[in-house]
C-alpha cells in the first residue's frame, strides 16, 4: 500500500483563507498579525521569529527585517516605512512633486517602525503560505475543493428589431468612424450576431 505524502507546511497554511480578518486601506489589503501569528502558531507550535535591526539611509529611508523559523525552515523579510500613500518615510518630513503639484511625507515615528515590523511579519508568514494569495491579488485562497470551473458568459442572440436593436443601432451609428471589423469585433463581447444581423449593421454604416 502506497504511503500518502506528508502535507508541507505550505500546503497547510496556504489553504487557509484568511479574508475576514483583512482590511483594505488605498487599494491594498492588509491581514492583521495577531490573528496571523495565532493562525500559524495553532498550526504550527515550534513557530518562532525574531525581529531584526531596522535600517536607515538617508536618501531611501527605513528598512524593517524580521525572520521566521517553522519545521527547522528560515525565512526573512523585509518592508521599508512608507505612509498612507505608500512613500518611503524619513527621519526629517520632506517634499515630493507630482504633476498635481507638491505632496508631503510625514517623518517616521516609532510608531510607524512599529507597525512595518508587524506588517512584515505577516508578509514574512506568507513567505510559508498564509495569505499568499492575498499577495497574488486574488480573493480567496486556492484549494482542490474551492477551484470551480470558469463558465463561459453567456451572448445574447442580436437581430433587427429585438429589444436590443434600438440601442446598438444608435452605438452604430455614433460610431461609423471605427468602421465595421472595430464594431462587430466589439459587439461579439456581448452579443451573437448572424449574417443577416451584420447586413444590417453594414447598412446603418452607409
Amino acid at each position: 500500500m502506497t504511503q500518502k505524502k506528508k502535507e508541507t507546511t505550505f500546503e497547510m497554511l496556504s489553504k487557509i483563507n484568511v479574508n475576514k480578518f483583512v482590511e483594505k486601506k488605498n487599494g491594498l489589503t492588509y491581514l492583521s498579525w495577531a490573528y496571523a501569528w495565532s493562525e500559524v502558531k495553532s498550526n504550527c507550535p515550534d513557530a518562532t521569529y525574531e525581529i531584526g535591526e531596522t535600517e536607515y539611509d538617508e536618501s531611501l529611508g527605513f528598512m524593517c527585517h524580521t525572520s521566521v523559523t517553522i519545521d527547522g525552515e528560515t525565512l526573512p523579510m523585509w518592508l521599508p516605512v512608507m505612509d498612507g500613500a505608500n512613500k518611503s518615510m524619513k527621519k526629517q518630513a520632506y517634499k515630493f512633486t507630482t504633476r498635481y503639484g507638491e505632496k508631503d511625507v510625514a517623518a517616521a515615528t516609532t510608531f510607524d517602525i512599529n507597525k512595518t515590523i508587524m506588517r512584515c511579519l505577516v508578509k514574512n508568514l506568507a513567505m510559508f503560505g498564509l495569505g499568499i494569495y492575498i499577495f497574488a491579488g486574488d480573493d480567496i485562497p486556492t484549494t482542490e475543493t474551492q477551484e470551480e470551473e470558469v463558465k463561459p458568459k453567456q451572448l445574447v442572440q442580436l437581430k433587427k428589431g429585438d429589444s436590443n436593436w434600438t440601442k446598438v443601432s444608435a452605438f452604430i451609428k455614433s460610431n461609423k468612424a471605427k468602421g465595421l471589423d472595430a464594431l462587430l469585433e466589439q459587439l461579439k463581447t456581448k452579443y451573437t450576431i448572424g449574417s443577416a444581423t451584420k447586413t444590417e449593421i453594414q447598412k446603418l454604416l452607409k
